[in-house]
Order: C-alpha cells, then sequence, then structure tokens
C-alpha cells in the first residue's frame, strides 16, 4: 500500500487517503505515515471511521500518550483517559452552558503550541471530529520551519540561543480570562529553546506560541515585544492554512515544528464534539517508550490499560 498525498501547500500540509485507520497497519505503512508527518507538518485524513479505541490505537504508533484524568472540576465524558476534551459538550454530551469554561476556551483561539508550557512537552496531536458546527470552527496551522527558513539572517543571529517561558495561564489571561500576572507567575512554567532543531527531518523551527511568557534573560517588553514580531512574521499567509472540518476528518499535526489556532463559531447554540490524543515527547518513569507498541491491537491489554 502506498498513501495518496494531495498536498495542501507547496510545502506545509497534506491530505492523505489510500489507507483504512481502523485496521491494523503493515510496518512500511507506519513508516510512510510517520513519513509522511516529518516531511508536512500536519496530515489530514478524511473520512477516517475511527471509534474512541481506533482513535486511540491509531495514536500509540507515534508513541506514549498523555493522559487525562480530568479537566478542571469537569469530569470526562470518555471512557478512555488519553482522549482530551476539545469541544464544547459537557459530561452529559449536552451543549455547556459554563461561562467561564467558555473564556478559557478562547484561549485556543490565539496562536499556539500544545502543551509548550510543560517541561516534558508533546510532539504529536491527533485531533478527531466527531461532530462540527454548521460553519466556523476551522482550525489553522502555521508552518514554523518555514517561518524560520524565511526569517532575516540578523534575526536568526539574534535569536539562535535565546530561551522562551512557557505559561498556560498566561496564554488564557491574554484571551480575557480573569486571572493577573501574580497569577501567572505562580502557575507552572516551562523553558524552551525559541529555536530548535526538528528531531526527525533535521532543519531549524521557532518554538513559540502565544503560550510564551518572556524570553530568559531579557526585559519583560522587549522580550514580549520580539515574542509578537516572531508571532506576526511566523503566521503571514504564505506560512498558514485553515482546515475546515467534516464529521470523520483526523488532523494529525507536529507540535516540534507548527502552531494552530481555533477558529471562531457559535458555541452557545451549536455543539462541536472534538477529540484529541497527545503523544508525549518524554514521558515520566516508569514508562518506557517503546517504538513498535506491539501490543495496541491486543483488545485485553488495552481495555487493562484504558481502565487502570
Amino acid at each position: 500500500m502506498t498513501l495518496q498525498i494531495r498536498k495542501i501547500t507547496p510545502s506545509f500540509g497534506a491530505e492523505i487517503t489510500g489507507v483504512d485507520l481502523t485496521k491494523p497497519l503493515t510496518p512500511d505503512v507506519e513508516a510512510e505515515i510517520v513519513s509522511a508527518i516529518a516531511e508536512y507538518g500536519v496530515c489530514v485524513y478524511p473520512d477516517t471511521g475511527l471509534t474512541d479505541e481506533g482513535h486511540i490505537w491509531f495514536s500509540r504508533m507515534f508513541g506514549n500518550l498523555w493522559t487525562i484524568g480530568g479537566q478542571g472540576t469537569r469530569r470526562s465524558r470518555f471512557d478512555y483517559p488519553q482522549l482530551f476534551e476539545a469541544g464544547n459538550l459537557t459530561a452529559e454530551g449536552t451543549i455547556s452552558d459554563d461561562e467561564m469554561a467558555r473564556k478559557r476556551r478562547k484561549g485556543d483561539r490565539l496562536w499556539h503550541t500544545d502543551s509548550s508550557f510543560t517541561k516534558e512537552r508533546t510532539t504529536y496531536s491527533l485531533l478527531l471530529a466527531h461532530e462540527v458546527p454548521v460553519s466556523g470552527g476551522e482550525t489553522g496551522f502555521a508552518d514554523m520551519r518555514g517561518a524560520y527558513d524565511a526569517l532575516p539572517q540578523e534575526m536568526k543571529e539574534r535569536i539562535a540561543d535565546l530561551q522562551a517561558e512557557h505559561s498556560y495561564n498566561y496564554s488564557r489571561m491574554l484571551a480575557g480570562f480573569p486571572i493577573t500576572e501574580e497569577e501567572v507567575e505562580q502557575g507552572m512554567i516551562a523553558r524552551h529553546p525559541l529555536v530548535h532543531t526538528h528531531p526527525i527531518s533535521g532543519r531549524k523551527s521557532l518554538y513559540i506560541a502565544s503560550h510564551a511568557l518572556r524570553i530568559t534573560g531579557m526585559e519583560k517588553e522587549e522580550g514580549r515585544a520580539l515574542i509578537k514580531e516572531l508571532l506576526a512574521f511566523a503566521t503571514q499567509p504564505q506560512f498558514t492554512f485553515d482546515h475546515h472540518w467534516k464529521e470523520g476528518d483526523l488532523v494529525i499535526w507536529d507540535n516540534f515544528c507548527t502552531m494552530h489556532r481555533g477558529g471562531e463559531y457559535d458555541d452557545v447554540n451549536h455543539r462541536r464534539d472534538m477529540r484529541r490524543t497527545t503523544v508525549m515527547a518524554y514521558p515520566p518513569p516508569p514508562v518506557v517508550m517503546d517504538p513498535r507498541f506491539a501490543d495496541r491491537f491486543d483488545a485485553a491489554q488495552f481495555e487493562a490499560m484504558a481502565h487502570d
């Protein structure tokens, strides 16, 4: 089997067909899938037919998955802790009327990189559409390798050895969530290089986001001005595209070389059921990375793992 690839832009993003993700894949097909995400940064698989179980099984091809015990004071509506709620529904499956949750989701409308605010970080995000609103709700993607390549040499030299400090609370504050600078400082903050080398392609990439609170060692306002300048540069039209969702779409993106943001939609009156798995970059002990995950289609082991 050979993947059928349609480029979304000349060098970034691809729609992939010709593969059934609901069935076990051969090592050759797995290698093609990994190669495609390394090359294009974002891969769209339309009309996958994946269930929650299939979504998780396929995701485990890329590594160990982040697990979510709950989100804030809400209990999860999923049976599997590997699934993250990326829509607007309650645990009972109705549209949420929680105004604070709506304000918190506003931060997702800013350009960001998943989990940059954690020390461990995450590599891939795999978002599956179960139900989409009648309009809006698209996801925008930005090519951070392409953006880095296009930077003036003077800027590349300026940022080569800089580090940024990332905070989830800071991006919520930027989006209007009622939180103070003092509360941001009291929350989790993680430091990462502003420029890093993508581990598979070997290309340099910007690693920035609206989570980026400041530049280490730089005066606060100067550092935030630099982050804002880089964000504006990297999200120019030549580096971005929007994906307009259809039910069954699975989109995989590489957090080490992309940013993304959610599009506006009427989240008071229209349902959006989106479920995400997220692959850990550096799982804490005692988890041991196994690149093949030979057991991932073993139903008995999967059920035991899912209900631990």
